[in-house]
Protein backbone atom coordinates (compact mmCIF):
# COMPACT_ATOMS: atom_id res chain seq x y z
CA UNK A 1 0.00 0.00 0.00
CA UNK A 2 1.62 3.21 -0.92
CA UNK A 3 -1.60 5.64 -0.49
CA UNK A 4 -0.85 8.18 2.05
CA UNK A 5 -2.59 7.51 5.67
CA UNK A 6 -4.97 10.27 6.55
CA UNK A 7 -3.19 12.75 9.06
CA UNK A 8 -5.45 13.02 12.83
CA UNK A 9 -4.58 14.40 15.99
CA UNK A 10 -6.42 12.44 18.76
CA UNK A 11 -6.35 13.21 22.82
CA UNK A 12 -4.74 10.09 24.89
CA UNK A 13 -5.31 8.67 28.01
CA UNK A 14 -2.88 10.95 29.58
CA UNK A 15 -5.21 13.65 28.33
CA UNK A 16 -2.63 15.21 25.87
CA UNK A 17 -3.37 15.37 21.95
CA UNK A 18 -1.32 13.24 19.65
CA UNK A 19 -0.84 14.22 16.37
CA UNK A 20 -0.12 11.95 13.02
CA UNK A 21 0.50 13.95 10.11
CA UNK A 22 0.83 11.86 7.47
CA UNK A 23 5.17 10.50 7.59
CA UNK A 24 6.32 8.59 9.92
CA UNK A 25 7.89 6.56 10.83
CA UNK A 26 5.63 5.40 13.63
CA UNK A 27 3.33 2.49 14.29
CA UNK A 28 -0.15 2.86 14.20
CA UNK A 29 -3.23 0.00 15.28
CA UNK A 30 -6.43 0.51 15.94
CA UNK A 31 -7.98 -1.83 18.54
CA UNK A 32 -11.17 -1.77 20.39
CA UNK A 33 -11.21 -3.86 23.94
CA UNK A 34 -13.96 -6.09 23.10
CA UNK A 35 -12.14 -7.77 20.78
CA UNK A 36 -10.72 -11.07 21.73
CA UNK A 37 -8.11 -11.13 18.74
CA UNK A 38 -6.82 -7.17 20.25
CA UNK A 39 -6.21 -8.75 23.57
CA UNK A 40 -4.24 -11.38 21.36
CA UNK A 41 -1.81 -8.91 19.81
CA UNK A 42 -1.88 -6.95 22.65
CA UNK A 43 1.17 -8.41 24.00
CA UNK A 44 3.16 -8.31 20.88
CA UNK A 45 2.34 -4.67 20.76
CA UNK A 46 3.80 -4.39 23.83
CA UNK A 47 6.75 -6.20 22.71
CA UNK A 48 7.73 -4.59 20.13
CA UNK A 49 7.13 -1.41 21.81
CA UNK A 50 10.07 -2.17 24.33
CA UNK A 51 11.92 -3.02 21.60
CA UNK A 52 12.07 -0.77 18.91
CA UNK A 53 9.80 2.24 20.49
CA UNK A 54 13.12 4.61 20.79
CA UNK A 55 13.19 4.43 16.61
CA UNK A 56 9.89 3.40 15.92
CA UNK A 57 7.30 5.23 17.74
CA UNK A 58 3.84 2.95 18.20
CA UNK A 59 0.39 5.13 18.54
CA UNK A 60 -2.28 2.53 19.30
CA UNK A 61 -6.01 4.14 18.27
CA UNK A 62 -8.59 2.73 20.60
CA UNK A 63 -12.06 2.65 19.70
CA UNK A 64 -13.46 1.62 22.88
CA UNK A 65 -13.79 5.47 24.77
CA UNK A 66 -13.62 4.98 28.57
CA UNK A 67 -12.31 0.85 28.02
CA UNK A 68 -9.70 2.14 26.49
CA UNK A 69 -7.68 2.46 29.63
CA UNK A 70 -9.04 -0.92 30.85
CA UNK A 71 -7.61 -2.01 27.55
CA UNK A 72 -3.79 -0.78 28.09
CA UNK A 73 -3.66 -1.54 32.03
CA UNK A 74 -4.85 -5.44 31.35
CA UNK A 75 -2.03 -5.81 29.05
CA UNK A 76 0.42 -2.55 30.97
CA UNK A 77 1.12 -1.16 27.31
CA UNK A 78 3.08 2.34 28.00
CA UNK A 79 2.69 3.81 24.54
CA UNK A 80 -0.17 6.17 23.63
CA UNK A 81 -3.18 4.96 23.80
CA UNK A 82 -5.88 7.47 21.49
CA UNK A 83 -9.43 7.63 21.90
CA UNK A 84 -11.40 7.33 18.80
CA UNK A 85 -14.15 6.34 19.97
CA UNK A 86 -16.16 8.26 17.62
CA UNK A 87 -14.20 6.07 14.68
CA UNK A 88 -13.66 9.07 12.72
CA UNK A 89 -10.16 8.53 12.33
CA UNK A 90 -11.06 4.43 11.68
CA UNK A 91 -13.22 5.45 8.87
CA UNK A 92 -10.87 7.72 7.33
CA UNK A 93 -8.16 4.54 7.27
CA UNK A 94 -11.25 2.38 5.54
CA UNK A 95 -10.11 -0.82 6.69
CA UNK A 96 -12.36 -3.57 7.63
CA UNK A 97 -10.64 -5.76 10.64
CA UNK A 98 -9.31 -5.26 14.08
CA UNK A 99 -6.51 -5.29 14.48
CA UNK A 100 -5.34 -3.39 11.91
CA UNK A 101 -1.83 -2.16 11.89
CA UNK A 102 0.21 -0.08 9.66
CA UNK A 103 4.17 0.33 9.59
CA UNK A 104 5.18 3.62 7.95
CA UNK A 105 8.25 5.03 6.56
CA UNK A 106 9.67 8.60 6.96
CA UNK A 107 7.93 9.39 3.53
CA UNK A 108 4.66 8.73 4.68
CA UNK A 109 5.26 5.10 2.69
CA UNK A 110 3.07 2.35 4.17
CA UNK A 111 5.45 -0.44 4.27
CA UNK A 112 3.50 -3.14 5.78
CA UNK A 113 -0.30 -2.88 6.83
CA UNK A 114 -2.11 -6.24 7.86
CA UNK A 115 -5.82 -6.74 9.36
CA UNK A 116 -6.42 -9.52 12.48
CA UNK A 117 -3.63 -12.08 13.48
CA UNK A 118 -1.38 -14.27 11.39
CA UNK A 119 1.50 -15.21 13.97
CA UNK A 120 4.36 -15.13 11.06
CA UNK A 121 3.19 -11.89 9.53
CA UNK A 122 3.99 -10.59 13.51
CA UNK A 123 7.04 -12.12 13.65
CA UNK A 124 8.12 -10.44 9.96
CA UNK A 125 6.97 -7.25 11.29
CA UNK A 126 9.42 -7.54 14.61
CA UNK A 127 12.58 -8.94 12.26
CA UNK A 128 11.77 -5.94 9.87
CA UNK A 129 11.94 -3.31 12.48
CA UNK A 130 14.87 -4.82 13.79
CA UNK A 131 17.01 -4.47 10.58
CA UNK A 132 15.51 -1.02 10.00
CA UNK A 133 15.98 0.30 13.63
CA UNK A 134 19.46 -1.40 14.29
CA UNK A 135 17.62 -2.62 17.60
CA UNK A 136 17.83 -6.10 19.05
CA UNK A 137 15.36 -8.22 18.15
CA UNK A 138 11.79 -7.96 20.62
CA UNK A 139 11.46 -10.79 23.44
CA UNK A 140 8.80 -11.82 22.25
CA UNK A 141 7.17 -15.69 23.42
CA UNK A 142 6.03 -16.72 19.51
CA UNK A 143 5.01 -20.10 20.68
CA UNK A 144 2.69 -19.12 23.07
CA UNK A 145 0.57 -17.34 20.57
CA UNK A 146 -1.89 -18.48 18.12
CA UNK A 147 -0.36 -19.41 14.51
CA UNK A 148 -3.93 -17.65 13.11
CA UNK A 149 -6.90 -15.91 14.58
CA UNK A 150 -9.65 -14.20 12.58
CA UNK A 151 -10.13 -10.31 13.76
CA UNK A 152 -13.02 -8.46 14.63
CA UNK A 153 -15.30 -6.20 12.77
CA UNK A 154 -14.18 -2.58 12.93
CA UNK A 155 -16.53 -0.60 15.07
CA UNK A 156 -16.88 2.07 12.12
CA UNK A 157 -18.50 -0.41 9.74
CA UNK A 158 -21.36 -1.15 12.34
CA UNK A 159 -24.50 0.11 10.68
CA UNK A 160 -26.05 2.81 11.99
CA UNK A 161 -22.18 4.41 12.93
CA UNK A 162 -21.05 4.15 9.59
CA UNK A 163 -23.94 5.72 7.99
CA UNK A 164 -23.87 8.88 10.27
CA UNK A 165 -19.48 8.98 9.45
CA UNK A 166 -20.68 8.74 5.78
CA UNK A 167 -22.72 11.98 6.59
CA UNK A 168 -19.72 13.35 7.93
CA UNK A 169 -17.74 12.49 5.59
CA UNK A 170 -20.10 14.11 2.63
CA UNK A 171 -20.90 16.83 4.30
CA UNK A 172 -18.64 19.14 2.52
CA UNK A 173 -20.26 17.47 -0.87
CA UNK A 174 -23.72 18.21 0.39
CA UNK A 175 -24.82 21.78 0.21
CA UNK A 176 -28.40 21.47 0.32
CA UNK A 177 -30.15 23.57 3.44
CA UNK A 178 -30.54 21.42 6.65
CA UNK A 179 -33.46 22.18 8.55
CA UNK A 180 -33.54 21.20 12.44
CA UNK A 181 -36.51 20.72 14.08
CA UNK A 182 -37.78 20.64 17.35
CA UNK A 183 -36.91 17.06 19.11
CA UNK A 184 -40.81 16.78 20.06
CA UNK A 185 -41.33 17.55 16.86
CA UNK A 186 -43.18 14.62 14.32
CA UNK A 187 -40.91 14.45 11.34
CA UNK A 188 -43.51 13.37 9.30
CA UNK A 189 -45.85 15.64 10.38
CA UNK A 190 -43.34 18.40 10.24
CA UNK A 191 -42.75 17.36 6.36
CA UNK A 192 -46.35 18.04 5.54
CA UNK A 193 -46.67 21.40 7.25
CA UNK A 194 -43.69 23.10 4.78
CA UNK A 195 -45.57 21.41 1.91
CA UNK A 196 -43.07 18.64 0.87
CA UNK A 197 -45.25 16.15 0.64
CA UNK A 198 -47.74 14.83 -2.31
CA UNK A 199 -50.27 14.25 0.31
CA UNK A 200 -48.94 10.86 1.27
CA UNK A 201 -45.70 10.55 4.16
CA UNK A 202 -42.39 11.10 3.44
CA UNK A 203 -39.18 9.87 4.71
CA UNK A 204 -37.13 11.94 6.77
CA UNK A 205 -34.03 12.66 4.47
CA UNK A 206 -31.37 12.79 6.93
CA UNK A 207 -28.13 13.21 6.29
CA UNK A 208 -27.17 9.56 7.11
CA UNK A 209 -30.10 8.36 4.55
CA UNK A 210 -28.65 11.13 1.66
CA UNK A 211 -24.98 9.40 2.12
CA UNK A 212 -26.73 6.30 1.71
CA UNK A 213 -28.79 7.37 -1.64
CA UNK A 214 -25.42 9.06 -3.03
CA UNK A 215 -23.85 5.90 -2.75
CA UNK A 216 -26.13 4.75 -5.39
CA UNK A 217 -24.19 6.61 -7.99
CA UNK A 218 -20.56 7.59 -9.38
CA UNK A 219 -21.97 11.38 -9.96
CA UNK A 220 -20.48 14.49 -8.20
CA UNK A 221 -23.60 15.26 -5.74
CA UNK A 222 -23.59 19.01 -6.69
CA UNK A 223 -23.58 17.83 -10.75
CA UNK A 224 -26.69 20.06 -11.99
CA UNK A 225 -28.72 17.37 -13.89
CA UNK A 226 -31.42 19.60 -15.02
CA UNK A 227 -33.34 22.88 -14.69
CA UNK A 228 -36.54 22.19 -13.53
CA UNK A 229 -39.70 24.91 -14.19
CA UNK A 230 -41.45 26.43 -13.20
CA UNK A 231 -39.26 27.84 -10.88
CA UNK A 232 -36.42 26.71 -12.74
CA UNK A 233 -34.77 25.05 -9.65
CA UNK A 234 -31.14 23.31 -10.14
CA UNK A 235 -31.61 19.42 -9.73
CA UNK A 236 -28.23 19.05 -8.28
CA UNK A 237 -27.83 15.18 -7.88
CA UNK A 238 -27.66 15.85 -4.14
CA UNK A 239 -31.25 17.46 -4.25
CA UNK A 240 -32.54 14.31 -6.57
CA UNK A 241 -31.10 12.05 -3.89
CA UNK A 242 -32.92 13.72 -1.00
CA UNK A 243 -36.47 13.37 -2.88
CA UNK A 244 -35.67 9.82 -3.86
CA UNK A 245 -34.82 9.02 0.13
CA UNK A 246 -38.16 10.98 0.90
CA UNK A 247 -40.40 9.19 -2.02
CA UNK A 248 -38.75 5.82 -0.45
CA UNK A 249 -36.33 4.89 -3.07
CA UNK A 250 -33.19 2.48 -2.24
CA UNK A 251 -29.84 3.66 -3.23
CA UNK A 252 -29.41 1.44 -6.36
CA UNK A 253 -32.84 3.17 -7.69
CA UNK A 254 -30.89 6.52 -7.75
CA UNK A 255 -29.45 6.60 -11.53
CA UNK A 256 -32.83 5.54 -12.70
CA UNK A 257 -34.58 8.76 -11.31
CA UNK A 258 -31.68 10.80 -12.32
CA UNK A 259 -32.31 9.48 -16.01
CA UNK A 260 -36.07 10.54 -15.29
CA UNK A 261 -35.17 14.30 -14.44
CA UNK A 262 -32.81 14.37 -17.11
CA UNK A 263 -35.80 13.49 -19.71
CA UNK A 264 -38.18 14.95 -17.82
CA UNK A 265 -36.85 18.42 -17.88
CA UNK A 266 -36.03 18.62 -21.36
CA UNK A 267 -37.66 21.44 -23.46
CA UNK A 268 -39.08 18.40 -25.89
CA UNK A 269 -40.89 16.79 -22.99
CA UNK A 270 -41.99 20.61 -21.24
CA UNK A 271 -42.73 19.06 -17.92
CA UNK A 272 -43.67 22.63 -17.14
CA UNK A 273 -46.68 22.18 -19.82
CA UNK A 274 -46.96 18.43 -18.43
CA UNK A 275 -48.22 20.07 -14.71
CA UNK A 276 -49.87 22.89 -15.55
CA UNK A 277 -52.38 22.06 -17.74
CA UNK A 278 -55.74 22.18 -16.38
CA UNK A 279 -55.94 18.56 -18.41
CA UNK A 280 -54.11 16.72 -15.37
CA UNK A 281 -51.27 15.31 -17.67
CA UNK A 282 -47.99 13.39 -15.72
CA UNK A 283 -45.17 11.44 -16.93
CA UNK A 284 -45.44 7.44 -16.98
CA UNK A 285 -42.14 6.70 -16.40
CA UNK A 286 -41.14 2.87 -18.68
CA UNK A 287 -37.77 1.37 -17.66
CA UNK A 288 -36.44 -0.75 -20.10
CA UNK A 289 -32.83 -2.56 -20.11
CA UNK A 290 -31.02 -4.73 -17.47
CA UNK A 291 -31.35 -2.23 -14.96
CA UNK A 292 -34.84 -3.87 -14.66
CA UNK A 293 -34.00 -7.02 -12.93
CA UNK A 294 -31.20 -5.25 -11.18
CA UNK A 295 -33.02 -3.47 -9.02
CA UNK A 296 -36.10 -5.80 -9.03
CA UNK A 297 -38.52 -4.14 -11.06
CA UNK A 298 -42.06 -5.52 -11.66
CA UNK A 299 -43.15 -6.44 -15.21
CA UNK A 300 -45.32 -8.83 -14.83
CA UNK A 301 -48.24 -9.16 -12.21
CA UNK A 302 -49.73 -5.83 -11.19
CA UNK A 303 -47.06 -3.98 -12.94
CA UNK A 304 -49.02 -0.79 -13.41
CA UNK A 305 -50.39 -1.05 -9.93
CA UNK A 306 -49.15 -1.65 -5.92
CA UNK A 307 -46.98 -3.83 -4.73
CA UNK A 308 -43.26 -2.96 -5.94
CA UNK A 309 -41.40 -0.64 -4.24
CA UNK A 310 -38.80 0.04 -7.07
CA UNK A 311 -41.81 0.62 -9.36
CA UNK A 312 -43.51 2.71 -6.73
CA UNK A 313 -40.57 5.11 -5.81
CA UNK A 314 -39.17 6.01 -8.73
CA UNK A 315 -42.24 7.44 -9.92
CA UNK A 316 -42.86 8.98 -7.37
CA UNK A 317 -39.26 10.46 -6.83
CA UNK A 318 -39.52 12.16 -10.34
CA UNK A 319 -42.85 14.17 -8.91
CA UNK A 320 -41.39 14.89 -5.50
CA UNK A 321 -38.42 16.66 -7.39
CA UNK A 322 -40.61 18.44 -9.63
CA UNK A 323 -42.78 19.86 -6.79
CA UNK A 324 -39.84 20.19 -4.12
CA UNK A 325 -37.49 21.64 -6.72
CA UNK A 326 -39.55 22.85 -9.54
CA UNK A 327 -42.12 24.46 -7.10
CA UNK A 328 -44.87 22.90 -9.25
CA UNK A 329 -47.11 22.49 -5.66
CA UNK A 330 -50.77 21.60 -6.18
CA UNK A 331 -52.80 24.91 -6.14
CA UNK A 332 -50.20 26.99 -7.87
CA UNK A 333 -48.64 26.11 -11.08
CA UNK A 334 -49.85 22.46 -10.91
CA UNK A 335 -53.41 23.46 -12.45
CA UNK A 336 -55.19 20.16 -12.67
CA UNK A 337 -59.08 20.36 -12.79
CA UNK A 338 -59.64 17.02 -11.53
CA UNK A 339 -56.18 16.06 -10.97
CA UNK A 340 -54.68 12.43 -11.68
CA UNK A 341 -53.76 9.12 -9.60
CA UNK A 342 -50.81 9.20 -12.05
CA UNK A 343 -49.25 12.38 -10.28
CA UNK A 344 -48.41 10.67 -7.33
CA UNK A 345 -46.52 8.16 -9.39
CA UNK A 346 -47.07 5.52 -12.45
CA UNK A 347 -43.33 3.97 -13.57
CA UNK A 348 -43.36 0.27 -14.25
CA UNK A 349 -40.99 -1.88 -16.73
CA UNK A 350 -41.58 -3.66 -19.82
CA UNK A 351 -41.81 -7.23 -19.74
CA UNK A 352 -38.67 -7.55 -22.81
CA UNK A 353 -38.03 -11.66 -22.12
CA UNK A 354 -41.91 -12.04 -22.86
CA UNK A 355 -42.25 -10.17 -25.50
CA UNK A 356 -40.70 -11.57 -29.37
CA UNK A 357 -41.10 -7.51 -30.48
CA UNK A 358 -38.17 -5.21 -30.06
CA UNK A 359 -38.51 -3.08 -26.63
CA UNK A 360 -39.31 0.48 -26.81
CA UNK A 361 -35.72 1.53 -26.12
CA UNK A 362 -34.24 -0.40 -29.26
CA UNK A 363 -37.30 1.01 -31.02
CA UNK A 364 -35.96 4.42 -29.95
CA UNK A 365 -32.25 3.73 -31.23
CA UNK A 366 -30.68 2.43 -28.44
CA UNK A 367 -28.87 -1.10 -27.86
CA UNK A 368 -30.06 -3.86 -26.43
CA UNK A 369 -28.11 -4.07 -23.47
CA UNK A 370 -28.34 -0.55 -22.56
CA UNK A 371 -30.36 0.54 -19.62
CA UNK A 372 -33.36 3.45 -20.63
CA UNK A 373 -35.53 5.32 -19.04
CA UNK A 374 -38.07 7.05 -21.38
CA UNK A 375 -40.58 9.23 -20.13
CA UNK A 376 -44.42 9.91 -22.23
CA UNK A 377 -47.12 12.84 -20.98
CA UNK A 378 -50.60 11.09 -20.49
CA UNK A 379 -53.65 12.28 -18.84
CA UNK A 380 -55.38 8.73 -18.47
CA UNK A 381 -55.20 5.49 -18.06
CA UNK A 382 -54.03 2.46 -17.25
CA UNK A 383 -57.59 2.34 -19.27
CA UNK A 384 -58.73 -1.55 -19.50
CA UNK A 385 -59.48 -3.46 -23.12
CA UNK A 386 -61.16 -6.56 -22.78
CA UNK A 387 -61.04 -9.04 -25.17
CA UNK A 388 -61.84 -12.54 -23.68
CA UNK A 389 -63.02 -14.02 -26.58
CA UNK A 390 -61.32 -13.50 -29.43
CA UNK A 391 -58.95 -16.41 -30.99
CA UNK A 392 -57.90 -14.78 -34.40
CA UNK A 393 -54.67 -12.33 -34.45
CA UNK A 394 -56.72 -9.49 -36.36
CA UNK A 395 -59.67 -9.90 -33.84
CA UNK A 396 -57.70 -9.18 -30.77
CA UNK A 397 -55.42 -6.61 -32.94
CA UNK A 398 -58.60 -4.88 -33.82
CA UNK A 399 -59.83 -4.75 -30.16
CA UNK A 400 -57.16 -2.91 -28.97
CA UNK A 401 -57.39 -0.63 -31.73
CA UNK A 402 -61.00 0.03 -30.83
CA UNK A 403 -60.06 0.08 -27.20
CA UNK A 404 -57.81 2.70 -28.08
CA UNK A 405 -60.60 5.08 -29.61
CA UNK A 406 -61.73 6.36 -26.96
CA UNK A 407 -58.69 8.56 -26.88
CA UNK A 408 -59.87 12.29 -25.89
CA UNK A 409 -63.59 11.64 -27.68
CA UNK A 410 -64.50 8.77 -30.22
CA UNK A 411 -65.52 10.96 -32.08
CA UNK A 412 -61.67 12.93 -32.66
CA UNK A 413 -59.70 11.29 -34.88
CA UNK A 414 -56.87 11.80 -37.03
CA UNK A 415 -55.26 13.14 -33.98
CA UNK A 416 -51.76 14.08 -32.94
CA UNK A 417 -51.58 12.98 -29.98
CA UNK A 418 -49.35 9.93 -28.03
CA UNK A 419 -50.99 6.70 -26.99
CA UNK A 420 -49.22 4.00 -24.61
CA UNK A 421 -50.71 0.52 -25.60
CA UNK A 422 -49.92 -1.91 -22.79
CA UNK A 423 -50.26 -5.39 -24.34
CA UNK A 424 -50.89 -8.23 -21.90
CA UNK A 425 -49.25 -11.80 -21.96
CA UNK A 426 -52.55 -13.81 -23.12
CA UNK A 427 -53.16 -11.19 -25.84
CA UNK A 428 -49.97 -11.46 -27.32
CA UNK A 429 -50.52 -15.00 -27.25
CA UNK A 430 -53.59 -14.47 -29.72
CA UNK A 431 -51.87 -11.97 -31.66
CA UNK A 432 -48.72 -14.37 -32.35
CA UNK A 433 -50.53 -17.70 -33.29
CA UNK A 434 -50.08 -17.73 -36.82
CA UNK A 435 -46.75 -16.49 -36.46
CA UNK A 436 -45.06 -12.98 -36.55
CA UNK A 437 -47.37 -9.96 -35.88
CA UNK A 438 -45.16 -7.51 -35.86
CA UNK A 439 -45.53 -3.94 -33.94
CA UNK A 440 -46.01 -2.16 -37.41
CA UNK A 441 -48.80 -4.53 -38.20
CA UNK A 442 -50.34 -4.11 -35.15
CA UNK A 443 -50.09 -0.30 -35.50
CA UNK A 444 -51.79 -0.46 -38.99
CA UNK A 445 -54.78 -2.60 -37.84
CA UNK A 446 -55.14 0.04 -34.88
CA UNK A 447 -55.50 2.82 -37.82
CA UNK A 448 -57.43 0.44 -40.19
CA UNK A 449 -60.53 -0.26 -37.09
CA UNK A 450 -60.43 3.32 -36.03
CA UNK A 451 -60.90 4.66 -39.60
CA UNK A 452 -63.87 6.54 -39.60
CA UNK A 453 -65.97 8.87 -42.14
CA UNK A 454 -64.85 12.46 -41.43
CA UNK A 455 -69.30 13.44 -41.64
CA UNK A 456 -69.27 11.09 -38.30
CA UNK A 457 -67.00 13.75 -36.85
CA UNK A 458 -68.95 16.79 -37.59
CA UNK A 459 -70.96 18.69 -34.52
CA UNK A 460 -74.32 17.87 -33.51
CA UNK A 461 -76.89 17.28 -31.14
CA UNK A 462 -74.88 14.36 -29.65
CA UNK A 463 -71.66 16.42 -29.32
CA UNK A 464 -71.08 19.83 -29.73
CA UNK A 465 -66.97 18.20 -30.34
CA UNK A 466 -65.17 17.74 -33.54
CA UNK A 467 -65.91 19.63 -37.15
CA UNK A 468 -67.41 22.57 -36.63
CA UNK A 469 -70.98 22.45 -39.07
CA UNK A 470 -70.18 25.91 -40.83
CA UNK A 471 -66.96 24.48 -41.37
CA UNK A 472 -68.70 20.81 -42.40
CA UNK A 473 -71.06 23.35 -44.23
CA UNK A 474 -68.12 24.47 -47.06
CA UNK A 475 -66.95 20.28 -46.96
CA UNK A 476 -68.42 18.24 -49.96
CA UNK A 477 -69.87 15.05 -49.74
CA UNK A 478 -67.14 13.43 -50.99
CA UNK A 479 -64.54 15.13 -48.77
CA UNK A 480 -66.81 14.52 -45.89
CA UNK A 481 -66.72 10.44 -46.67
CA UNK A 482 -63.16 10.44 -46.92
CA UNK A 483 -61.85 7.88 -43.87
CA UNK A 484 -59.87 9.21 -40.43
CA UNK A 485 -58.27 6.66 -38.62
CA UNK A 486 -57.83 7.47 -34.62
CA UNK A 487 -54.03 8.70 -35.26
CA UNK A 488 -52.22 11.36 -37.58
CA UNK A 489 -49.46 8.94 -38.23
CA UNK A 490 -48.21 5.55 -36.46
CA UNK A 491 -45.57 6.71 -34.28
CA UNK A 492 -48.06 8.09 -32.05
CA UNK A 493 -48.80 4.80 -30.62
CA UNK A 494 -46.26 3.19 -28.40
CA UNK A 495 -46.48 -0.37 -28.07
CA UNK A 496 -44.83 -1.99 -24.78
CA UNK A 497 -45.84 -5.18 -23.13
CA UNK A 498 -46.40 -6.17 -19.22
CA UNK A 499 -48.65 -7.44 -17.02
CA UNK A 500 -49.38 -11.06 -15.36
CA UNK A 501 -50.01 -14.66 -17.82
CA UNK A 502 -53.33 -14.88 -17.28
CA UNK A 503 -55.78 -12.28 -17.87
CA UNK A 504 -57.05 -11.17 -21.10
CA UNK A 505 -56.84 -7.18 -19.98
CA UNK A 506 -54.56 -5.13 -21.79
CA UNK A 507 -54.61 -1.28 -21.11
CA UNK A 508 -54.02 2.12 -22.92
CA UNK A 509 -52.81 5.40 -21.52
CA UNK A 510 -54.23 8.50 -23.34
CA UNK A 511 -51.95 10.99 -24.20
CA UNK A 512 -51.36 14.97 -23.47
CA UNK A 513 -50.88 17.35 -26.27
CA UNK A 514 -47.85 16.08 -28.77
CA UNK A 515 -45.80 18.08 -30.55
CA UNK A 516 -44.60 21.87 -29.83
CA UNK A 517 -47.39 22.76 -28.44
CA UNK A 518 -47.10 19.82 -25.68
CA UNK A 519 -45.10 17.08 -24.61
CA UNK A 520 -42.79 14.72 -26.98
CA UNK A 521 -41.72 11.50 -25.48
CA UNK A 522 -38.36 11.47 -24.52
CA UNK A 523 -35.59 8.85 -23.81
CA UNK A 524 -32.47 8.80 -21.73
CA UNK A 525 -29.60 6.41 -20.88
CA UNK A 526 -29.25 5.21 -17.63
CA UNK A 527 -25.78 6.13 -16.19
CA UNK A 528 -24.10 3.35 -14.30
CA UNK A 529 -20.69 4.43 -13.95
Amino acid sequence: MTTPRPSFSLTGLDGQSHAFDSTGPVLVCFVKEDCETCNTAAPVLAGLHAAYGAEMPMLLVGQSGAENATYAQRHGLEMPVLDDAGCRTSFEWDFEIVPALYWIDAEGTVQRHFEGFVREDWQTLSSDLAAATGLPAAAIDWDALPAWRPGCGSKHLDPDLYDKLRAMADGDRMLARRIDIASVDDEVEFMFDQGFSDGLPLVAPTPERVSRMLAGTHRDPQDVIATVPPNMGQATVEKIAINAVMAGCKPEYLPVVIAAVEAACTDEFNIHGVTATTMGAAPVVIVNGPIRNRIGMNSGLAALGAGNRANATIGRALRLVVRNVGGATTGGVERSALGNPMKYTMCFAEAEERSPWPPLHVERGFDAEDSVVTVIAMTGGPVHIVDQTSRAPDQIAGSLGQGLEGLYLPKMHNLPIDALLVVCPEHLNTLMRDGDYSKERLRERIQQVTSRPLSEMVADDDSGAGIAQEMAARMGAEELAQLAPKFAGHEYIHIVVAGGEAGKFSSAFHGWATGEVGSVAVSRKIDLG
